[in-house]
């Protein structure tokens, strides 16, 4: 008689089961895509947690310019975050609920702030209303002094509501599309008008949408670094982002990575409350039925065409002026010339074009950026299809934790690897970019790989365990399979990201490792406009064309 023969039927087989499992190799890929995770997400985060503990360095955050800065950033991120939500629920509801005129175009031009970078659109918005604009220069001329100039908390607040946007729009237009247009055509039966039918039943049924929006774009403006440095440190607008990379760079305080940290910790804590609170709040939203009724748009009447034509106005001034001044910055011979034939030149786009040190930076971005979405690719690859297919607390803890990252400001995710940089033996180089890229995007492929496979049904992968084959071989051969088209379009994500990326660069940046993020802000510091300019054309049109190529349709 054999050992097994002794035990329950059941129990045989859970134990053979186990051993099944273990044998096909799932649990070693569960544990070594925690490694990953816990090397590049928990090591520097803990490094950063146990740095900021160690002394005394709490009274830091009560210095006066420690103070002002978080005043300043805390300020700063709330309003652009209010006035982004208003925007983008705005154009959400005019774009998608009503019969507003040229909705398809109109929908691609208000997106495309995402596809410039922020520094980038700071630097063309100061051809628009820096001191030496053209409008200002007129003004000054008519009046004696400028209409209006960016420089300061108004500039910095401007851009970051500009640039974030568009995520609100995203985000409100997801929910609108999951609430039945009946609602609005039972109050419109009532005696409701379309005005009070969108105010009094969408606009609350949008309340979690519009708290989350108003959250992520927070948290995320609360630690931009490339607007502030340039819109608002002109005008002594300093903000935690740009006081961390003053006290990186210019060694006015002792100890300068443990203060540093300390100031990251607070950050950290600031964004994961922000989280926090917007999951408590989720709870408490509605969860409507489906509806079958045909979707209508609420007619606008006789604000069609003046609502359309000062909506087309608003969105042509945020896209299309800021190109325009870019491209005017970079023909013209100096700032402040008049714009005549007679003084556009070519020079400073042949000079940008073969400056080398802007030439370095652009070779060092391709390279970081595509190392960074092919690791990027293979690990949230894996991570995604374990989340959405291997079940278990195990599974849906590392997709939690690798999801971490995008609740984490970028200056503290680069902080938490200057800490780690000495001791791995990444200092000054330019693998210390890589892993805090790696770091900050892989979230973007889990994502992108985890929400559409879980929606997927698992008969491929049960029909081949019918067939003989194991876990792991069912994962790799029906899941990733599935999975790698979104996978690759996530690290392709991860690429024009990383490329365009300025906030880690900037903090991390080591000899011979400069991105053209860096060069581009470096030029605009050093007094070079023109150069900056036009490399900011470039990359603000490649973007634009991402975004043509990506969302173009097959004829």
């Amino acid at each position: 008689m054999t050992s097994t023969s002794l035990l329950p039927a059941g129990s045989v087989t859970r134990a053979r089961g186990a051993v099944r499992r273990r044998a096909d190799g799932v649990d070693a890929l569960v544990v070594a895509l925690w490694a990953a995770c816990g090397g590049l997400i928990l090591l520097p985060i803990g490094a950063l947690l146990v740095l900021a503990s160690r002394g005394d360095q709490l009274g830091v955050l009560l210095q006066a310019d420690v103070l002002q800065a978080g005043a300043n950033s805390l300020f700063s991120a709330t309003v652009s975050a209010v006035a982004a939500v208003v925007i983008g629920t705005t154009f959400a509801v005019l774009l998608d609920r009503t019969d507003f005129p040229g909705r398809t175009a109109l929908r691609l031009l208000a997106l495309s702030p995402l596809l410039m970078p922020p520094f980038v659109g700071a630097i063309a918005w100061l051809g628009i209303a820096g001191p030496t604009s053209p409008l200002n220069l007129w003004w000054r001329s008519a009046f004696g002094s400028p209409l209006w100039s960016i420089y300061g908390a108004d500039g910095v607040i401007l851009l970051l509501t500009v640039h974030s946007y568009p995520i609100a729009m995203l985000i409100v237009s997801a929910a609108l599309r999951r609430i039945p247009t009946d609602l609005e055509q039972a109050a419109r039966i009532s005696g409701a008008g379309p005005a009070r039918a969108l105010t009094s039943v969408t606009v609350p049924l949008l309340r979690p949408a519009l708290v989350s929006s108003f959250v992520l774009i927070a948290v995320g403006n609360l630690a931009d670094f490339g607007i502030p440095s340039i819109i608002g440190l002109p005008e002594r607008f300093v903000t935690l982002a740009t006081l961390v990379y003053r006290y990186l760079q210019s060694g006015t305080v002792d100890d300068p990575l443990a203060v540093v940290a300390t100031i990251g910790v607070v950050l950290l804590a600031l964004a994961l409350l922000a989280l926090v609170a917007d999951a408590l709040l989720a709870r408490r939203g509605w969860e409507l039925d489906s509806s079958n009724a045909v979707s209508e748009r609420t007619p606008l009447g006789r604000a069609r065409v003046g609502a359309g034509v000062v909506t087309w106005a608003v969105v042509l001034v945020i896209t299309v002026l800021p190109l325009l001044a870019l491209l005017t910055q970079t023909l013209l011979r100096a700032p402040g010339v008049p714009l005549t034939w007679e003084n556009l030149t070519l020079d400073h786009l042949v000079r940008a074009l073969t400056t080398p040190s802007a030439l370095a930076g652009a070779a060092n971005s391709i390279m970081l950026a595509s190392l960074a979405a092919v690791i990027c690719g293979v690990l949230g690859l894996g991570i995604g299809v374990v989340v959405a297919r291997a079940g278990g607390r195990v599974s849906r803890a590392l997709g939690a934790v690798a999801m971490v990252p995008q609740a984490i400001p970028g200056i503290v995710i680069a902080v938490a690897w200057l800490i780690l940089a000495p001791a791995l033996g990444l200092f000054n180089t330019p693998w210390l970019i890589l892993v805090a890229y790696v770091t900050s995007f892989t979230a973007l492929v889990v994502q992108a790989v985890a929400a559409p496979l879980s929606a997927t049904p698992t008969s491929a992968e049960e029909a081949a365990r019918v067939a003989g084959a194991g876990r792991l071989r069912a994962l790799v051969d029906i899941s990733a399979r599935m999975a790698t088209p979104a996978a690759v379009a996530g690290a392709v994500i991860v690429a024009v990201t990383a490329v365009r990326e300025l906030t880690l660069s900037v903090l991390l940046l080591s000899p011979g490792s400069q991105t053209l993020g860096v060069a581009i802000f470096n030029f605009q510091q050093a007094g070079a406009f023109s150069t900056a300019s036009a490399w900011s054309l470039i990359v603000a049109l490649v973007g634009l064309a991402v975004i043509g190529i990506a969302t173009r349709r097959p004829v």
